[in-house]
């Protein structure tokens, strides 16, 4: 059922992975429960959503509060959910604090500010670095009554709740948090996290060359077994924990609902784009190392490898500014870790969330998404 006064939605980070999806589930509902659906990024628009309730203000949030309460006061006059999907990334995790913690202290006042009367529910987007997923060997799977590990002021996640739980405490809205692992999806442009496009470039050039690409990651990692989050499955639940009730106050895990592991995937993802990839048997030899003891250096290979992908444009279709996007540094880290890093999403479920999605098949509807826009060269013109 509708709800009696249709809702208004303010997404931060609309030009990323998870802020895109957002917008994109919401556009899908009717406009009996979304009434209107601001969007936010530092940047221009890279895409244009042609339902006419969307409305996007350029707003930088490490700008002074007052500045961005200038920015925002109009269009977010009456907003009922708030969405948080803004992120600087840098591959030095020592410093991301510095950009993370003032960003969303920055949006959650200046939204407080201006929708004090109408506000219902906040919600923070972080991820499975708030259980140190990134630092070493962790309880599988991470779930959500794990305690905070000691951080040493560094994890931008929590000092984000810590704001977030604060100010919720003098309000009469209400927030979530929603963690996922490593994410899937597509985004119009340039992001700093993205697995999907990352490895595409990585898979064509290889096939452009007449190489067999190799797993860029280790031996334990292409052996172990791993999760996704997909963005529009992540946005599903996003939606779902804010409009609920009964998830009023509550994390939540996400994670597509099955494991894989890259020793299988992998190939799967070659013969996607035309190329039979056999089976890894044979590793550097590293002695002890093991942590991020990657084949190679994702860095290092691209190098020299755009003049090859603006070939690839050439010939079979795509964007030649594309590989610049590549999130070469971030790549090394996902697939160079030497343990697990699963998320349990059994707390979701006992809440009512039922989604579940085939990973292998969110790889192969990002890549579409890719392809539909341009970016990525059609699958048809490969063959």
């Amino acid at each position: 059922m509708a709800p009696q006064t249709p809702r208004v939605a303010f997404v931060t980070g609309c030009t990323g992975i998870s802020g895109n999806a957002i917008v994109e589930h919401l556009i899908r509902q009717p406009k009996e429960e979304w009434s209107r659906i601001v969007v936010t990024s530092r940047s221009p628009l890279k895409n244009v959503w042609q339902d006419p309730r969307v409305e996007h203000v350029s707003v930088e949030l490490l700008d002074p509060v007052a500045t961005i309460i200038g920015q925002i006061e109009k269009c977010c006059k009456g907003v009922t959910h708030a969405y948080y999907t803004s992120y600087v990334h840098t591959d030095d995790f020592s410093k991301l604090r510095d950009f993370n913690a003032p960003l969303f202290h920055n949006f959650l006042t200046a939204i407080d500010a201006v929708a004090s009367d109408t506000l219902q529910r906040v919600c923070l987007q972080t991820g499975a670095k708030h259980y140190g997923v990134h630092l070493g060997s962790v309880p599988v799977p991470v779930h959500e009554g794990l305690p905070r590990y000691d951080d040493q002021g560094l994890n931008f996640y929590y000092a984000q709740e810590d704001d977030l739980f604060k100010l919720s405490a003098q309000r009469n809205w209400t927030w979530n948090v929603i963690r996922p692992g490593g994410i899937v999806g597509f985004t119009p442009g340039k992001n700093g996290m993205s697995e999907c496009l990352t490895l595409a470039l990585y898979v064509l050039v290889s096939k452009e060359i007449g190489e067999t690409p190799r797993f860029p990651g280790n031996k334990f990692f292409y052996n172990c077994v791993d999760d996704n989050s997909y963005a529009v499955s992540l946005a599903d639940m996003t939606i779902w924990a804010t409009t609920a009730q009964h998830t009023k106050n509550e994390s939540f895990n996400h994670a597509n609902g099955d494991t894989f592991v890259w020793r299988y995937l992998f190939p799967k993802i070659g013969s996607y784009f035309g190329l039979e990839i056999p089976d890894q048997t044979e590793w550097p030899a590293l002695g002890d190392k093991e942590v991020y003891a990657n084949e190679f250096k994702m860095a290092e290979w691209a190098k020299d490898k755009k003049p090859v992908w603006e070939k690839i444009c050439d010939k079979y279709g795509g964007n030649r500014e594309a590989f610049d996007w590549g999130t070469w540094g971030f790549f090394d880290w996902a697939i160079g870790k030497a343990w697990p890093t699963i998320s349990s999403i059994n707390k979701a479920r006992k809440f009512g969330w039922t989604r579940h999605d085939d990973t292998f098949e969110t790889w192969v509807e990002t890549f579409r998404s890719f392809e539909n826009a341009g970016i990525l060269p059609p699958n048809r013109n490969l063959f």
